[in-house]
């Protein structure tokens, strides 16, 4: 029979053309006999698998590996300017085939000449086992390997393998995150990536390293290194626990730098408690720079305008809470004497006058009290609020307590406020500005937008932001000083201070917020407040970021805090 079947596919497969009906008939039985065959391979190809698996022979499984999964690999991650900011590097790993190993002392005491962090009981354990492969060591040098070899060891080999590498060490590391060990994202970016493409294509076997294309994100690693290097300053100066701070395109949303410390070197994997992106995974209580969303939502809602007045005389009593000022003028106040004087009553009145539910709906359509969806990290927290708002929670929330929300928030909400009232989703991905108008929403009337303006560089000028001030560049911002809560309660002497601000603040192109927590007083002060120390911090971040950021200086322009140089042409 069999030889019959073999004659049968020999005549399909080899007759010479027909030349008469039966031709189509024998083409669709060639075709049928090929399919047949096809399907015989494959099948084969799956048994020898499943022998494979059922038989444990690791080592066979292992070495069946195609080049194609070998190399999979991870696709370069650039800034703005084209810097690789991460890479993937060709690592050797040291692995044994136990069953091939007939001394297993003498081959662990020989590689513990090269390898003296080599773990005895851990190692004896893989030499002696019945596997057809373990793993000793995950990558080695160059020269360790070349002394292996030189051993001469039967059963133990080298596997090529890919690893990440960062050139810039620690400066974008809670962007970035990292990868494990058989180069995984599980943190930041990298974690992105593989969550949204990257693992579905190694599983696929597709991803080869010449067959990936570069990311390039939004962040400019010259930007990222000035913000690092002035939060590190300031830690050290003013002996803070943290300090944090971001840099954003007011006009696309776009994140150009981002640091957060402690931070680590990604080179050197670290634990996740480590690894804390302060700027988009933590919630703070924000302070007095919620004053600022405050003011914008009495002005937008129409109930209130510039020339309103509210009277900080006398503190606010309700229930068990007094509400007074830090340095009270005891008079009354117009709306930007309350936001320059950082009044906590004014604002509370200003709050008061818009109602509960107002306030609600507007810190919501800013997007601070929600969790931020579509942003890039994986690390978002999300912010906290009480269950319940009653008129004890207004007033301490309309000058930021009793609502915890992250930087990155806070930042994205800013930019709203002084770009013309445009909310703009953050991103660490490339954005035009004909994207970002289409996904911009608007939240604020432009009149409120050019009334805050205003005021921010009134406050860098005669308020709280004076320190923030930077030749050539016109600043304007919000201060914020918070007392922590410990134990339930707020303390008086660790805070939590922060600086919104914009810049140039005729027309913001950049808005840049730093926070530093738990710093102490300089010598000669008695408090540790945000004018102090966030501004110029700010300041330094400004002086340095904004010529690598094409931001020309004006020298010209002095003080602009004039109404109508913001007004632009439209009545406030």
């Amino acid at each position: 029979m069999t030889a019959s079947l073999y004659t049968r596919v020999r005549r399909l497969l080899f007759a010479p053309k027909p030349m008469n009906a039966r031709q189509s008939g024998q083409s669709r039985d060639r075709l049928f006999i090929v399919g047949l065959a096809v399907l015989a391979i494959a099948a084969l190809i799956q048994a020898r698998l499943v022998l494979i698996a059922v038989t444990g022979d690791e080592t066979q499984a292992f070495r069946a590996q195609t080049d194609m999964q070998i190399a999979a690999a991870r696709p370069r991650i650039l800034d703005r300017n084209g810097a690789i900011m991460a890479l993937d590097i060709q690592m050797k790993s040291l692995f044994a085939e136990p069953r091939l190993i007939e001394e297993p002392e003498e081959v662990f005491q020989a590689l513990k000449t090269v390898l003296p962090d080599l773990n005895y009981t851990k190692t004896m354990r893989h030499l002696t086992s019945d596997a057809g492969f373990r793993w000793l060591k995950r990558e080695i040098t160059p020269r360790q390997q070349a002394q292996i070899l030189e051993l001469g060891l039967p059963g133990i080999d080298f596997r090529s393998e890919t690893r990440r590498f960062y050139p810039g060490g620690p400066t974008a590391s809670t962007i970035l995150g990292q990868t494990d060990i058989d180069n995984r994202g599980i943190a930041g970016f990298e974690k992105h990536l593989d969550d949204t493409w990257l693992r579905e294509l190694h599983q696929s076997g597709f991803a080869l390293s010449k067959g990936l294309e570069p990311v390039e994100t939004t962040i400019d690693m010259r930007v990222q290194h000035y913000v690092r290097a002035a939060l590190l300053e300031a830690m050290e100066k003013y002996q803070a626990i943290a300090a944090a701070g971001i840099v954003l395109d007011a006009k696309t949303g776009e994140v150009v730098a981002m640091s957060s410390l402690p931070d680590f070197d990604p080179n050197r994997p670290k634990k996740d408690d480590e690894m804390l992106n302060r700027i988009s995974g933590g919630v703070f209580e924000m302070g007095s720079t919620f004053k600022m969303f405050t003011t914008a939502m009495a002005l937008d809602s129409g109930l209130v305008s510039l020339g309103s007045k509210f009277d900080a005389r006398r503190p606010i009593r309700i229930g068990r809470r007094t509400i007074t000022d830090f340095h009270g003028k005891k008079r009354i106040l117009t709306v930007p004497e309350v936001f320059i004087y950082s009044s906590n009553i004014g604002t509370a009145k200003m709050a008061d006058v818009v109602g509960i539910p107002g306030q609600q709906e507007f810190l919501n359509r800013i997007g601070l009290l929600t969790r931020m969806e579509g942003f890039e990290l994986p690390e978002v927290a999300r912010p906290r609020q009480p269950k319940v708002w009653k008129k004890v929670h207004s007033i301490t929330i309309s000058f930021g307590h009793g609502v915890s929300t992250t930087p990155l928030q806070t930042a994205v909400a800013a930019a709203a406020m002084v770009n013309g009232g445009t909310l703009f989703p953050p991103t660490l991905l490339p954005r035009s500005p004909e994207m970002a108008k289409a996904i911009g929403r608007p939240v604020l009337k432009p009149e409120t937008s050019d009334a805050m303006r205003y005021m921010m560089r009134l406050n860098v000028l005669r308020g709280s932001g004076r320190r923030s001030e930077v030749p050539g560049y016109l600043v304007g911002g919000k201060t914020g000083t918070a007392e922590k809560v410990v134990d339930g309660r707020y303390s008086r002497d660790k805070r939590f201070n922060a600086f919104v601000s914009a810049f140039p603040i005729d027309d913001p192109r950049y808005v840049v917020l730093v926070t530093i927590d738990e710093p102490k007083p300089e010598e000669g002060q008695r408090y540790a407040t945000a004018g102090m120390n966030a501004a110029p911090t700010v300041a330094r971040i400004i002086s340095r970021a904004a010529p690598a950021l094409g931001v020309k200086p004006n020298f010209e322009l002095r003080d602009t805090a004039i109404l109508a140089n913001y007004r632009h042409n439209r009545p406030i």
